[in-house]
């Protein structure tokens, strides 16, 4: 189901990074935060990230991805980016649900930053001992 203007949304969730991510039907150009996909992500495992979806489901160069990210590090980004493209394929094409599924691209990895306690240094790790 797309919206007014063409595209199809997707959101994606990693450790505290959310990206909204917008395809449509184009080249194949990646936007994120209003710049090009291979000037935002410098590492090539992170530009997989983004390429990965496109791979397993044999789509590469079919879709414009548009992403506004925020939060976290670049890898949780990436990876949260790779998330939202692939529920955005889904609402495209829900056969690719399979394919996607095998490569658990479809899993959000629910792992985040433990809370700090009171009385500890950080979320486990408690003051030094003193003898004297």
């Amino acid at each position: 189901m797309a919206d007014t203007k063409g595209f199809i949304w997707g959101l994606g969730r990693r450790k505290s990074a959310v990206a909204r991510v917008r395809i449509r039907g184009g080249s194949g150009k990646v936007t994120v935060n209003d710049r090009d996909g291979d000037e935002y992500f410098h590492s090539a495992v992170e530009r997989n990230f983004l390429r990965q979806p496109f791979v397993v489901t044999d789509l590469v160069g079919k879709f414009d991805v548009f992403v506004n990210v925020k939060g976290g590090g670049n890898v949780a980004q990436a990876e949260a980016i790779r998330l939202g493209i692939s529920r955005a394929l889904i609402t495209v094409n829900k056969e690719l649900e399979v394919k996607l599924k095998e490569q658990s691209l479809l899993t959000r990895d629910s792992r985040m930053k433990e809370r700090k306690k009171y009385g500890l240094r950080g979320a486990r790790r408690g003051t030094q001992f003193s003898k004297r």
